[in-house]
């Protein structure tokens, strides 16, 4: 299919993570069509601060009021015991707004139908979404949109987007499992922790060591260093190239893993997948020719280096990360803007990590181009000069060379 014949009733959508109600912000700030987030209890990441009701509450009329959507998941793995009070949880994410519940475990499925019969349902990728036949049979079921498996290539999606007009999202951009469409046991084996009902404790990070104890001197074909083999560590997921692609393939929600993650992370993709977005949309060829610049952006969020996943076939050893469970971390959130004063041309920053008078810093910008200066003085609030800023989320005011915005952000060079 040539670009001109590309499926695209519509926009895709930009879906981010919101692990807090400030990164809720900072996510539809910087550019998301709609993000999601996790309550007090049912979703996947319990180790998230999550949302009580009163936040989320408000992080939906937030939402709403920009014209943006809310997703609330509740995908775990159930057990019997986890029931109680589900039902009271689903009335009151309806009677809030949120446009939508993100499930994959069919009792789940079923208590919403019965409970919230109006609040809309998404299939979790949790639930192993890889075929037009299961995505037929959850639309029959009644729901909206199937997350697609991250096992599946941009054809085995684009079959499921011809045989079915389900709503098809899937992971753009993020961290990847090595358990198959996230299921992991290695965390309930070693420490006691379900992943599947949102306590994983990450050991595909880990260091391990592989031998064999009847093929004395055979080894696997993998890097290792004198520490040990980081086997199960893979690289992360980025296809900031390949738009065309995932709309061609007819994927309408663009998803970014990271509730875990900063709100600076979630600024950096967000802003630079809603460049990507928009550019192609306006001129293939300014967006084909911007390609290295949003690579370069992602790269000032921390990363474990790039990949495209399955999405061009079944990932090779390239796709893992050997020899250390490290982030690349190129750039530090230093700062970020709560108040902009016009006529003295300062602005007033929250501090995020230590910064100094000399340091060249660059401020990222929400739907404007970013710009770099010196930071030629620091004050604090009641104008005393300052060389440093040393104290976690001190208020101080600095000396701006541009216009700056409430939630823009300042970063420098990591040293």
């Amino acid at each position: 299919m040539s670009e001109g014949e590309i499926k695209m009733n519509k926009k895709p959508e930009l879906l981010a993570p919101a692990g807090d109600l400030e990164k809720l912000k900072i996510a539809i700030n910087y550019g998301a069509d709609a993000v999601y987030l996790g309550g007090e209890s049912f979703g996947l990441r319990a180790k998230a601060k999550n949302f009580t009701p009163e936040e989320m509450a408000r992080g939906i009329a937030y939402a709403h009021e920009r014209g943006a959507k809310v997703y609330v998941t509740a995908n775990i793995f159930a057990h019997n015991g986890d029931f109680s009070g589900m039902d009271d949880f689903f009335k009151g994410l309806y009677n809030m707004g949120a446009d939508g519940v993100l499930v994959s475990d069919p009792g789940v499925f079923a208590l919403v139908r019965e409970t919230a019969p109006k609040l809309t349902v998404h299939i979790s990728t949790q639930a192993n979404n890889t075929n037009y036949r299961s995505a037929e049979f959850w639309k029959k079921l009644g729901a909206k949109r199937i997350v697609a498996a991250r096992e599946l290539s941009l054809g085995e999606i684009a079959e499921i987007t011809s045989a079915s007009d389900i709503e098809v999202e899937a992971f753009v951009h993020g961290a990847m499992c090595i358990s198959y469409s996230g299921r992991c046991l290695l965390s309930a084996y070693f420490t006691g922790r379900d992943a599947n009902r949102g306590a994983c404790t990450h050991p595909c990070r880990w260091k391990y060591y592989i031998s064999e104890a009847t093929r004395e001197g055979e080894y696997l074909p993998v890097e290792e260093d004198e520490r040990g083999t980081y086997i199960f560590n893979s690289k992360d997921l980025c296809m900031i190239e390949h738009i065309p692609e995932l709309i061609n393939a007819g994927i309408c929600s663009f998803k970014i893993e990271g509730r875990m993650k900063t709100a600076y992370y979630c600024a950096v993709v967000v802003k630079a997948y809603r460049e990507a977005i928009d550019d192609w949309i306006k001129d293939p060829e300014l967006y084909e020719s911007k390609k290295g610049y949003y690579l370069s952006e992602l790269e000032k969020a921390s990363y474990r280096g790039f990949t495209t996943g399955f999405f061009f076939g079944k990932p090779q050893k390239e796709a893992q990360v050997y020899t250390s469970s490290a982030y690349i971390k190129n750039y530090d959130f230093v700062g970020i803007v709560r108040e902009y004063y016009p006529e003295r041309g300062e602005a007033l920053i929250e501090q995020r990590n230590k910064f100094q008078k000399g340091d060249v810093v660059e401020f990222l910008r929400a739907g404007e181009e970013n710009f770099s200066q010196k930071l030629e003085s620091i004050t604090d609030c009641e104008g005393a000069d300052r060389d440093s800023a040393p104290h976690a989320q001190e208020l101080l005011v600095i000396k701006v060379a541009k216009e700056v915005r409430p939630m823009d952000i300042m970063r420098r060079k990591a040293v």
